[in-house]
């Protein structure tokens, strides 16, 4: 579902994301308002909110989307024209699990549609390094919050924050896919997190993520 108050904007996103054929755009919406009314319609995997919307604006309609129990099916997804550091934050924390940028060539629009809906964080890459910035500047969480992961665990968290896939960090931690998921369970449930996007930013704010790199 597409959720942008611009007729031009939702008709190049459909044509951007149906453009493989493997993505079906079953409903678009000009303000949050309808789009919460189209998303609890259709259900739909993912929901493509517009930051800057009228009646509700795409933060709170994540936040809404994310609190219903009966939409826990559907991700939020941000996508603007804004790379603003409050915004994303503020993005993520509402339940989004991305922030994209309109600006971003179509094939990675497209990628991040598809990670975000196959339960990875979607992030512009241009925003994970300020992402790390403003967290580093921040270090607002309590750093007690790492004693309760194992030295593995950690590993893990640093892996997600950096966007990778099951997959990829078992191939980085050379651990079975198997292994990875059940120590993401862990480190969601030592943390009290609800998914990937929140262990990211738990990440940022421990400062487990730095800029210029992972380390």
């Amino acid at each position: 579902m597409i959720a942008d108050d611009e007729p031009l904007v939702r008709q190049g996103l459909r044509m951007v994301l149906e453009f493989d054929g493997d993505v079906i755009v079953a409903a678009e919406a000009a303000d949050g308002r309808e789009a919460l009314a189209r998303v609890a319609e259709h259900l739909p995997d993912l929901a493509l909110l517009d930051i800057r919307m009228p009646v509700l604006d795409g933060i709170e309609t994540a936040r809404r989307i994310s609190s219903d129990p009966r939409l826990g099916g559907v991700r939020a997804v941000a996508l603007t024209t804004f790379a603003d550091d409050d915004l994303v934050v503020h993005a993520l924390r509402a339940g989004a699990v991305g922030y994209l940028l309109k600006s971003m060539p179509p094939e990675q629009i497209r990628h991040a549609v598809r990670s975000a809906a196959d339960g990875q964080m979607a992030l512009a890459p241009e925003l994970v390094d300020r992402l790390a910035r403003e967290y580093a500047a921040r270090r607002v969480a309590p750093a007690t919050a790492l004693q309760r992961l194992t030295e593995r665990e950690t590993q893990v968290l640093r892996e997600i924050a950096q966007g990778r896939s099951n997959l990829e960090i078992a191939s980085s931690l050379y651990l079975g896919e198997g292994t990875v998921k059940t120590h993401v369970a862990a480190v969601l449930r030592k943390l009290e997190l609800r998914d990937r996007t929140q262990a990211a930013v738990a990440a940022y704010e421990l400062g487990l993520v730095r800029p210029g790199g992972p380390d």
